[in-house]
């Protein structure tokens, strides 16, 4: 069968189980587990004989299951019926308990299929294919198939952990990362940069043996906290040949933004979870408590500030090697914000090359409201004067018109971008924006020239927006709804985040 065959004919089985209500991202997770016991007991058998070993049940609850029983493929495809659901769910609890990437796969893991018949057919599809004689490239394309459409259905929230494949493949590709070097991504969602990362290395460089074990063992580093994303991002490695089985997990479950770790990388890719505060889940005598407003007091911060995307700005830079680089999509507010924001901005520049900014359009992300740009720059050592020189802005956002279902965007929309941003020598870059035309995306303004204006203001734009003055050029009205929607999402968002203040003060 071909990846997309396979993609429908797993797909097509998610919604035979909506309609016994188990939704998209559960059918997701119950597809993971069972594609890695699977894969695991493929490996266990010739020509791969990997020894893998795997735990026994534990605290066995139904008397008919025998608690020395393995918690592997061939015991769980082996039973029918009550039996079947009762020992799929004491294996699940049982492999929750282990250390390393077969711990973090199964973190708070439960059975969301309770009917045993869609449970077998579940396995069945499963069984049906031997996944390690696929190509890496085809599992992985399934398994993207299935984060990305997981991703479309809104009502689940996935889209938040899913940045569009299409901007992280341009990203990668102006930062063109080299083997033998660490990338390291704190909020990685489902580890669509570690993927293309991964792609751009093996496309361009001939690699030896010791360059691959270490592109496979030591080059990925992230966070992300949310399990079960965590484990889609750590089925979504091993299906691309990353990681081990039964090595230790690459991906950390605390909250990058704690402290520094100490840890330095050569690259840092990312997009930080959209939502301008920070906030975390305490528990007490009242039971589950969101506590708004959490402010991360750490030396190696410029400023304390409650804005997420602020502090991630601030945890990315200490992350970096005195000669590491990184891009970073962020929103809007963290090139205006005054106070602490405009600190912020005032000391990257200072201490690190902030040389390129790409302005995106709305319609991109399945967070709505959100205006983003992608920031680039370069660590450097310290030293008395700025190191920036100059910041390019590409503007693909003055009448640029996408949405996520009839006009997505993708790699060839952003191919000028990629051309002017010049990796391969940034000193000899042209502008293209033209004074007597009126025309041209792509613009320098000299540090002084930003230093000097309100609150370091990186919000700059100079293009002029043609659906205000000409109506016969307006996008089809899904595209102008779409936006329409876009704003009202975002100034309702400005909007809660003033009353989040006042209500702070107040208290």
């Amino acid at each position: 069968m071909t990846d997309s065959a396979i993609i429908s004919k797993i797909w097509n089985l998610a919604n035979v189980l909506r309609d016994d209500g188990v939704g998209y991202g559960d059918y997701l997770e119950q597809i993971t587990y069972l594609l890695f016991l699977k894969m695991a007991d493929e490996l266990n058998k010739p020509p791969y004989n990997k020894c893998l070993s795997f735990p026994k049940l534990k605290d066995v609850e139904d008397k008919e299951i025998k608690g020395a029983e393995v918690c592997n493929w061939e015991n769980l495809s082996g039973k029918r019926g009550a039996e079947l659901e009762s020992f799929y769910s004491q294996l699940l609890r049982s492999l929750s308990t282990e250390k390393g990437m077969l711990g973090q796969i199964f973190t708070k893991s439960q059975n969301k299929i309770q009917d045993p018949a869609k449970l077998l057919r579940v396995i069945n599809l499963i069984d049906q294919e031997e996944w390690s004689l696929m190509g890496t490239d085809v599992k992985g394309k399934i398994y993207e198939g299935l984060l990305e459409r997981n991703a479309e259905d809104t009502k689940s929230g996935a889209g938040q952990y899913f940045t569009p494949r299409a901007l992280i493949r341009t990203m990668v590709a102006c930062i063109q990362p080299k083997p033998n070097k660490t990338i390291s991504d704190p909020a990685c969602g489902t580890g669509g940069f570690f993927l293309a990362a991964y792609d751009w290395i093996v496309a361009n460089h001939k690699l030896n043996p010791s360059d691959k074990k270490f592109l496979k063992n030591d080059t990925f580093h992230g966070n992300e906290i949310v399990a079960n994303t965590r484990r889609l991002c750590l089925m979504n490695m091993y299906l691309h040949n990353i990681g081990e089985i039964d090595g230790e997990s690459f991906l950390s479950a605390n909250d990058a933004l704690i402290s520094d770790d100490g840890s330095r990388y050569d690259y840092v890719l990312a997009n930080p979870p959209f939502g301008k505060k920070s906030s975390m889940t305490i528990t007490n005598d009242q039971g589950e408590v969101e506590k708004e407003d959490l402010s991360y007091n750490r030396q190696d911060f410029w400023e304390t500030t409650s804005n997420k995307q602020l502090n991630f700005l601030q945890h990315i830079k200490t992350q970096l090697k005195v000669t590491g680089q990184a891009a970073v999509v962020l929103p809007d507010n963290v090139l205006f914000e005054g106070g602490a924001g405009e600190e912020v901005r005032k000391q990257l520049m200072k201490t690190a090359d902030l040389h390129t900014i790409l302005r995106l359009p709305t319609g991109l992300f399945y967070a709505q409201g959100v205006k983003a740009n992608v920031l680039f720059f370069d660590n450097k050592p310290a030293s008395k004067n700025a190191h920036t020189k100059a910041v390019w802005f590409y503007d693909y956002r003055t009448n640029i018109h996408h949405t996520l279902k009839k006009k997505q965007m993708t790699m060839a929309d952003l191919s000028e971008f990629v051309k002017l941003y010049n990796p391969n020598n940034r000193n000899k870059r042209k502008e293209t924006w033209s004074e007597e035309n009126q025309e041209g995306r792509w613009q320098k303004f000299t540090y002084e020239e930003i230093i000097a204006r309100d609150k370091t203001n990186l919000d700059i734009f100079w293009l002029k927006d043609k659906s205000l003055t000409d109506l016969d050029n307006l996008p089809d009205p899904d595209i102008l709804a779409n936006e329409i929607i876009e704003n009202i999402e975002s100034g309702l968002n400005s909007f809660r985040e003033i009353m989040e203040t006042i209500n702070g003060k107040e208290q």
